[in-house]
């Protein structure tokens, strides 16, 4: 199929791989940047431990990832030796003699077809940055060299993510990686400054002018050793600047001529910091306490992707993440007017930045920006539980604000957590003292029964919960209807006001706009800063 121009803002839930090919035009994005998943706290025992080897059962549990040696990569790694240009095909063959068929090669296999895929839809001027640690990037850089050619690489930047880290049997690892690449020769790119460290102005901005201006001392070389020669104040010389160039420079008292040979003044107040290099140690993780913070474990620092974007790419240019988790990158390209487009694979990342989106800038689905890969009819809220129960029971816990329970945030694995019959949970405040509340979410997506309400008043009870809800895509039969009712009510304190303890809501009427009976302002994804109107300004474009 031929993909059609994206035009607005775009949220898509599904494997990115389909979607760039089906809905992403060729040289249509300016910048992508993406943080593929991938577990580095595992050892290199497992990884490269094939996939029928004796490694212990519960240790390869331990580190499940999304990534594994099995039909699917198999297939994958025959269709790129079928159909990938030669360079490719050696590169991944090799790479396969090497490493074998194991976690490590699947998660390149399936990293080279989607790097493919990113380079066909990068526009001539745009680059890529691949976030990475040291676990893989030494072979994520040999694919990204075949891929994009090594003549465009442009940086291995390296982000010290913490500051101490202690590890027992070597040193600590506090870095990642971010590996910049740019389809071609000529790229958008804008250098990024810091303000100078205290320490760094007292060590070189030692002089000062007599109506107190501060200086430090640069010297006049030509870059390479190459310029204009002439004689300038008794020495004879290539120069960084013509002759005339340098007498205006001296009109204006910034050549310093008390040294043997002529220097330049450097003033504090005109310049404006110190150029970004490639360590950047000035940006902190999110540790624990941060307003930032959202919860979700992979969720990178904003000022992180600000200054990816603000390098790569202009005011009104497309962003692409296509591994977006809880959406740094399209929380960023939304504050710094980019147009953006975000992929992930789970409806609990969707949920998560739906309502990231609706904090921040008070936007919302729909109206400012699309939503693709969802259910929206009752039907494809039936097909999406037969394809994938857990996605749909996230995906019906998004639909009314509540947080998933039974994995943790952010794990994409699909598994039963010890969660006693509790799909999702919202908190909420209702006295006085803000003691917390809490409402219980139980998804069935099968065949319901009376018996089912009288478990979530149970559990409900047992777990000292205000308000129990049941979302059924089956209606619910008058039995349980009956069982809902003689439940009771909870009082609120603070609202004065009595809402049904166990309540019934179908996927049809969540369609319809019915929401839980509760006291207002509530909800348990942690709300996003408000971003100020200065920073999430408006262009012709909805941004």
């Amino acid at each position: 199929m031929t993909a059609k121009a994206i035009t607005k803002n775009t949220l898509f839930y599904g494997d990115n791989l389909p979607i760039l090919r089906d809905h992403i035009q060729d040289e249509s994005i300016d910048l992508i940047y993406l943080d593929p998943p991938f577990n580095s706290n595992r050892s290199y025992n497992v990884l490269f431990k094939e996939e029928g080897g004796l490694e212990s059962e519960a240790q390869i549990s331990a580190f499940d990832d999304t990534w594994h040696w099995d039909k699917s990569a198999a297939l994958t790694y025959h269709e790129i030796i079928q159909n990938a240009p030669s360079r490719i095909v050696d590169m991944i063959g090799a790479l396969h003699s090497f490493i074998g068929e194991n976690q490590m090669m699947a998660y390149l296999v399936m990293m080279t077809n989607r790097l493919v895929e990113l380079h066909r839809i990068l526009k001539s001027t745009g680059s890529l940055y691949l976030h990475c640690d040291p676990t893989a990037s030494h072979y994520l850089k040999m694919i990204l060299d075949t891929i994009f050619g090594v003549e465009n690489f442009r940086n291995e930047i390296v982000w010290k993510r913490f500051n101490f880290h202690a590890d027992a049997n070597r040193f600590g690892r506090v870095t990642d990686r971010l590996l910049f690449y740019s389809k071609g020769q000529i790229f958008t790119f804008t250098k990024q400054r810091e303000p100078f460290s205290q320490e760094y102005i007292d060590s070189k901005f030692v002089h000062t002018d007599p109506d107190g201006r501060i200086y430090r001392l640069d010297n006049l070389n030509p870059p390479g050793g190459r310029g204009p020669i002439y004689e300038f104040h008794g020495v004879t010389k290539a120069w960084r600047f013509t002759q005339d160039k340098m007498l205006k420079y001296e009109q204006e008292g910034k050549i310093y001529s008390g040294s043997k040979i002529p220097q330049m003044k450097r003033y504090l107040d005109e310049l404006q910091g110190e150029a970004v290099h490639e360590l950047w140690d000035d940006i902190p993780s999110i540790n624990s306490q941060a307003k930032e913070r959202l919860g979700y474990p992979t969720q990178k620092p904003q000022p992180l992707l600000e200054r990816i974007i603000q390098a790569s790419s202009k005011p009104g240019d497309f962003i692409l993440d296509p591994f977006c988790g809880c959406g740094t990158a399209i929380a960023a390209a939304q504050k710094l007017n980019r147009h953006w487009i975000g992929i992930d694979i789970t409806y609990l990342a969707i949920s998560l930045q739906k309502y990231r989106l609706k904090d921040a800038f008070n936007i919302i689905p729909g109206k400012d920006y699309e939503v693709i890969g969802e259910p929206v009819d009752l039907t494809s809220s039936k097909q999406l539980a037969e394809d994938n129960r857990y996605q749909f029971q996230w995906w019906a816990c998004g639909m009314i604000g509540a947080m998933p329970l039974g994995s943790e945030l952010g794990d994409k694995r699909g598994k039963k957590g010890i969660d006693q019959g509790i799909d999702g949970k919202i908190n909420f405040i209702d006295d006085a003292k803000g003691t917390p509340k809490s409402v219980m979410v139980q998804v069935k997506s099968g065949h319901v029964k009376s018996g089912d309400i009288r478990d979530l008043h149970g559990t409900v009870d047992r777990e000292n919960a205000a308000i129990g809800v049941f979302i059924t895509l089956e209606q619910p039969t008058s039995e349980m209807n009956k069982e809902a009712l003689s439940a009771g009510y909870y009082s609120s304190e603070l609202w004065q006001k009595d809402y049904p303890r166990i309540q019934i809501l179908t996927v049809e009427q969540l369609f319809d706009g019915e929401r839980i009976q509760m006291p207002p302002a509530h909800g348990t994804f942690k709300k996003a800063e408000k971003v100020k109107k200065s920073e999430g300004k408006q262009d012709e474009f909805g941004i």
